[in-house]
């Protein structure tokens, strides 16, 4: 008799890309409320380009700039969030596959992760 079964499983990866994007998304919106009671009196020069600020570029500049309250790296926080949502769903997926004693499934869940890592190490990620 198993102790977790598959509808459980899928219960709770189904919660986990629920919960990660909601939050997220409520992450990015409040962000983008911050930014605007701050920035949105500003007049944008179209004629330069500036691009994202160097603050946001790293995970310590993020950091520091949600202490900062700067709507720019909350909004950053939310997008990596959103974009650790699906990563975390394969983590899960992993973790249940042993569970269930599924080693082709979990090979597998491991191969996907290892090329999601050594994308995002080399710069080729997207």
């Amino acid at each position: 008799m198993k102790i977790f079964k598959d509808k459980d499983m899928q219960l709770l990866l189904s919660n986990v890309l629920r919960a990660g994007t909601v939050v997220s998304i409520s992450i990015v919106f409040f962000g983008g409320i911050v930014f605007m009671l701050r920035h949105g009196h500003s007049i944008s020069d179209y004629r330069k380009f500036n691009g994202i600020p160097v603050f946001v570029r790293n995970p310590s500049g993020i950091f520091h700039g949600i202490l900062a309250f700067k709507g720019q790296a909350i909004i950053q926080f939310g997008i990596v969030l959103l974009i650790a949502t699906p990563i975390l769903r394969i983590i899960f997926s992993a973790i249940g596959f042993v569970f269930e004693k599924d080693y082709m499934y979990l090979g597998i869940s491991l191969l996907v992760l290892g090329i999601i890592f050594v994308s995002m190490m080399s710069g080729h990620a997207g």
